[in-house]
């Protein structure tokens, strides 16, 4: 994944996190906003105001920009996960933990 720009806040906002992984990879792809927002059916403006962390998108739009992108929704979130992780001084596990597990499991018993 390309170096991240610069956000505006020092507190994770995970819009901006998103638009800008967004941004990135659309970027990385070579394509515009013209395109990808077409393939997704949203309007270039709004597409903008996203990758620009302005405004939230739906699960459905996120789902349609990725799929417009060719990258899994779950792909996008993990790298949003990292960023917001490395904020606040974690790390993303590959699985989830066994004390949450558990308490999982009591919680629906």
């Amino acid at each position: 994944m390309p170096t991240p720009e610069p956000l505006r806040r020092t507190r994770p906002v995970m819009r901006e996190h998103l638009g800008d992984v967004l941004r990135l990879i659309r970027r990385s792809q070579g394509r515009t906003l013209r395109e990808v927002s077409a393939s997704a059916e949203v309007s270039l403006g709004y597409l903008s105001e996203i990758e620009r962390g302005q405004k939230e998108a739906s699960s459905e739009l996120l789902y349609a920009i990725c799929r417009a992108l060719g990258v899994p929704l779950s792909i996008v979130l993990r790298e949003v996960a990292e960023r917001i992780a490395a904020y606040e001084g974690v790390a993303v596990p590959d699985t989830v933990p066994d004390n949450l597990v558990a308490s999982a499991v009591v919680a629906t018993s």
